[in-house]
Formats: C-alpha cells, structure tokens, sequence
C-alpha cells in the first residue's frame, strides 16, 4: 500500500508532488503490492506517449550508474542536456559493468503472487454456500433418524446399529472435521504459500504425492483390523447389548467408513485449503441420501442392517462427489513456467498428526462413555441419548460453519507470518459462533418436548420416548457453548502447523471429568446423568483451552473474549426462560414451536444488542442486509 502525505517533503514512494510512484520490476508491468506488503509484478513507470502510447519513464529505463541507486543522466531518453565542460567524464571503456544484472541477459521468472487476503464478501458468500448445504445435510440427518425410529423404533435393534454407528461417528470425527483436517489444512496452506513464493516445483503436487498413498494404506489397513475385531469392539463398547450379533454384523459394515471417511477427509482439506467449499460441504448430503435410500429399499429383507449398508454405500459417495474438484485442482500450473526443479515429496509431520488424531479420538470417546454407560439402562435408553444428541447439537454445528470457512484463513495468515489478522479473525469467530450457539441453545431449552414431538413422535416412537428425550436433550443442551468454544480454539490451537499437545491434556482432563460424573450420576438420574457429565466435560476442556490457547497457539486475548462471551449468555439465559413459558400456551406441538422458537430469538437479539454483544450486532446486521436484497428483487 502507498501512504498519503500531508505536506514538506514527499513520504517513502513519492514523487515531488507527493503521488505514489509505481514500483518497478524485471518484466515491465505496472506494479501491485501484495498482501505482506511486497511489490507483485511491478516493472518500469511508464509515461504518456504521443496518441496515447505508453513510454517508459526516463528515471526507470535507464540503469543505475555505478555504485549508487541513481540514474544516469546523458541517456538519449533523458530530459537533460549534452554533457558540458564540468560534467563528469563517462567511465573508461575497461570499468567494470554496473552491478546487478544485465538488462539483456533473460531473467528468471518471478515467483507467481499468492492470493490476497479473502474479502469480508469471499468469505459470507463460502459461509453461505456451506452453512446451507449443512443446513440440507442435517434436515436430511433428521429424516434419516425420522426414518430410523419410524422403521425400527427405539428398541433392542436401533441399539445394535447405534453402537455400530460408533464407527461413522468416530470416523468422521477424527478423519473429516477435525484430527486429520487440523493436520492436513495447515500443510497445504504452508505448500500454497511456498508455491507462491518461488519454490522450486509444486510443493502442493509434492505434499499429495508424499502423504495420500500412505495414508490411504493406513486407512485400508484400520478398516481390514475393525472388521476382524468387530465381536470384541461390541463386546467392550456395550456388554450389555441383548443381542450383540446384530451390533456385530452392522459394525463389519460400517467399518468401509474408516476407509471412504479418510478419503473424503483429505479431499476436503485440500479443497479447503485452495478456497474450494461447494464440494467438501456437500459430502454429509450424499451420506445421508445413502442411508435413507438403503433403509427404504432394503429394510423390508434387511432389517436395521440395511441401515449399516447405507452408512458403506454413502462414505463411497462422498469420496465420489470430491475428487473430481481436487483432481482439477492437483493438475492446475503453477504458474512457474520453465522452472524445471522438482521439488522433494514431502511426508505429513508425524507428531502433528499424532496430537491431532489424539485430540479428536479423546473428544469422540465421550460418546463410548455415554454408551457404555447406557447400556445397563432399560432397552432405549442408548436410542434416546442419541436422538437427544443429534437434535441438541444442530446449533453447535451451525455455529462452527464459519469456522470451517475461516480455518484455512488463519492458517494462511499464519504461514504468511501474519500474526495479528490470524489473531482478530480467531476472536471475532469466537464472538459470532457463541452468539449463534446460545441462540440455538436458548431455543433447545425452551422448545425441547415440541421439537421431539415434531419430528420424532410417530410410528414405533411412543410419547415415552418423547418425554425421556426431550428431558436428555434440555440436558444436552447444556454444554453446546462448551463444545462450539472447543471447536473454535483447538483450530486455533493447530492452525500453525506445529504439533502441541496442550489440547490433548485439555481435553484429557474433559474425559475424565465425565467419566467420573457420569458412573456417579447415573445410578440416580439415569440418562440425564450422563448427559449432564457430558456437559460438565466439554465446558471444563473449553475453559482450559482458553486459558492456554494464547500461549500455544493464536495469541487471544482472553480477558476481552470472556467479557464478550458473557454477554450473549446473560441474553440467552432470559429468552430460555421466555420462550419456555410461551412454548407451554399452546396446545399443539408445531405452534407451540413457533411460539416459543419466535419469543427466544426476540429476546435474545434484543437484549443481546441493549448489552452491545458483537455477535448480536453481525447478526443484525445480515437480517437487515438479507432483507434489503430480499425487498429490491421482489419491488424491482
């Protein structure tokens, strides 16, 4: 960027008008400044030539004189005079050339600029482009779950395939949104940067090359071991299981996941990492298709199993709707023409992949607590933690839908060296996500026996199942501000691209905290005991993860972050209140909904923007946007 002077001598850059000069490069072309601030591109100022012809400026065209960063004077396209009787005498025939190099000897190409920073647009239309397609993903995880109870209730054989779909959950968890997508995202931004700057080869090319048949072994090779031991993983996961052969034969299913998961997960971090969005947020879409049309075509002969089938049969179509994206991707130029180095393969960092896998296989392992806990409970009792789960953690996901935008921001702006635009995106995500969360969260409370009701109550799902799921979920909800805030800082956490184990204590600590409140609860309070451990674990790790997260990871500042957290929660906490007492006035269960979904989201935006919550102010903000664009294309 060019800076304005005010007056006296004209600043850096100037000339003596004070107006920016162009900067100048080897290849003739006007000058840009890149996002670290370096010239791009930039060549010899040029001036106006008769009939509208550029010339090259007299200062830039001519090369220095010896020794000095001035330009010679007597050049034929220099506007002085012949040299007179005190003009210095040109150099001896045997000097030695100026230094630098030779305007006639052929330079090599200069390094192909990276892209700027993305705009405030870029990013809310990827957002837009993501949030709705998980919007379509997770309406259709609730017909698949719809589908699920209607067809086979809540019984002893939704919990065989519920313990199976252990595998899935996991897989996607560690293979997709988090384990390898922290590893691999930071990797790929750091390629895309030394690309841009110059390095020999294609350091993109390189990482896949070195990284993608070994991992593609280890997944092939972990799925082949979970479907041998699939008799004993039932076994350690739920001994209480009635009937564990059917657990058995769905896990030997689901188990292709680790497989077609591990796969779709690579695609999609180097999608992301290109600012490529429209394919990986489509995956879950594809998944969920699979199953729902398995359940229906084969759950007359196949019982649950089919559900199983599905989960195999849409890991595959994940894989399938990326890889055209990625391929084009991997096969686009450089930009490097005639540098003809190949640069070396470059392996994964082993230790960074070892703490993020960690991370994630610790955060998932609360659900084989749960499980296993539940599973001495009365039949249903594992189907009502899950139905409660899904359905609670619907604002959580929606709230982290910027974030997976945002992440290979920070890790660009990070292997750019640009600390402090890493540090104000990572702070205004946390304000906006936990805005959005205690929203959703506020409105789980007030609405949990209407929204179970809606969407669950028919066919073999009884209005008992409703009640002990919609008191789980209230439960549930408890701990979504914990689980979004632990999304937000561990891509904080991991977004350098250096191994830290700090998150892997954190969330140890989160583990051990719910398994212990959870063997104490749930002799007493059953599966409300759980879920409570479940939200005392995750709060725990999401407030250890803010204490440490600035001297780890992206330098935060934690006192200005909590006071802006504690405003959207004061707010949610007196629409949760609001909208429960008008949720309960009508009789219905959709009206019901309505009422109180519309009593929390006013309370909530209003008083979170009286207590001036940033979060609430974006919000508001896009309403108003949205609503303008919405009137001008329905009145033009």
């Amino acid at each position: 960027m060019t800076s304005r002077t005010t007056g006296g001598a004209p600043g850096p850059g100037a000339d003596a008008a004070g107006q920016p000069l162009a900067q100048t490069g080897p290849e003739g072309t006007a000058g840009t400044t890149g996002p670290d601030g370096t010239a791009e591109g930039a060549g010899p100022k040029r001036t106006a030539g008769p009939g509208g012809v550029t010339l090259p400026s007299a200062r830039s065209a001519v090369p220095p004189a010896p020794g000095t960063g001035v330009p010679r004077t007597g050049s034929a396209l220099s506007p002085t005079t012949a040299p007179g009787p005190h003009a210095p005498a040109p150099p001896p025939p045997t000097s030695p050339p100026p230094p630098g190099p030779n305007p006639r000897s052929p330079e090599p190409a200069p390094p192909t600029p990276g892209p700027a920073p993305p705009s405030g647009r870029f990013l809310a239309r990827a957002t837009l482009v993501t949030a709705s397609l998980s919007v379509a993903a997770a309406l259709l995880g609730l017909v698949r779950d719809q589908s699920l109870a209607r067809l086979f209730g809540a019984g002893q054989d939704t919990d065989a395939f519920l313990v199976a779909w252990t595998v899935p959950e996991f897989a996607a968890t560690l293979l997709i949104e988090e384990g390898l997508a922290f590893a691999l995202i930071p990797a790929f931004s750091a390629a895309l940067a030394r690309r841009a700057q110059g390095a020999p080869g294609d350091p993109v090319r390189s990482l896949a090359a070195g990284t993608l048949p070994r991992l593609a072994l280890a997944f092939t090779a972990v799925g082949a071991l979970l479907a041998l031991a699939a008799p004993q993983f039932v076994a350690v996961l739920a001994p209480g299981l009635p009937v564990p052969s059917l657990a058995v034969d769905c896990t030997r299913l689901t188990a292709t996941c680790v497989l077609t998961f591990g796969l779709a997960g690579y695609c999609s971090a180097a999608l992301r990492a290109h600012r490529r969005f429209l394919a990986p947020a489509a995956i879950y879409v594809v998944h969920n298709i699979g199953i729902v049309t398995a359940m229906y075509a084969l759950g007359g002969h196949w019982g649950v199993r089919s559900a199983a089938f599905g989960v195999a049969a849409g890991g595959c179509l994940m894989v399938a709707i990326q890889l055209p994206s990625l391929v084009r991707e991997l096969r686009r130029p450089s930009g490097r023409a005639g540098v003809k180095a190949a640069a070396a393969t470059q392996p994964l960092d082993v230790p960074l992949l070892a703490t993020v896998l960690l991370f994630a296989l610790c955060r998932q392992s609360q659900v084989l607590i749960e499980r296993f806990l539940a599973s001495g409970l009365p039949a249903g009792a594992i189907s009502h933690l899950n139905y409660a789960q899904k359905v609670a953690q619907l604002p959580m996901t929606m709230s982290l839908m910027l974030c997976t935008v945002t992440f290979p921001v920070v890790a660009r702006a990070l292997a750019d060296g640009d600390t402090e635009r890493a540090r104000d995106r990572v702070e205004r995500d946390l304000a906006l996500a936990a805005c959005l969360v205690l929203l959703g969260t506020a409105a789980v409370v007030a609405c949990a026996p209407q929204l179970v009701g809606l969407l669950f109550q028919r066919g073999a799902f009884t209005a008992q199942d409703t009640a002990a799921t919609a008191g789980v979920m209230r439960v549930y909800a408890l701990g979504l501000l914990g689980q979004t805030l632990t999304g937000v800082l561990v891509r904080a956490c991991f977004s350098a691209g250096r191994a830290t184990w700090y998150p892997v204590a954190a969330m140890t600590a989160g583990i051990i905290a719910t398994s212990w409140l959870g063997a104490w609860a749930v002799g007493p309070w059953g599966v409300e005991g759980i879920a409570a451990a479940n939200a005392a674990g995750i709060t725990l790790t999401a407030v250890l993860l803010l204490a440490g997260t600035g001297r780890r990871g992206v330098p935060i500042r934690t006192g200005p972050v909590l006071r802006e957290l504690s405003r959207p929660l004061r707010a949610a906490t007196v629409a949760a209140v609001a909208g429960a007492q008008a949720a309960a006035l009508p009789s219905t269960p959709l009206v019901g909904l309505a009422v109180g979904g519309a009593t929390v989201s006013v309370v909530f935006l209003l008083l979170g923007r009286a207590l001036d919550a940033q979060g609430c102010a974006t919000v508001l903000r896009s309403v108003r946007t949205l609503t303008r664009r919405l009137t001008h294309a329905v009145l033009r």
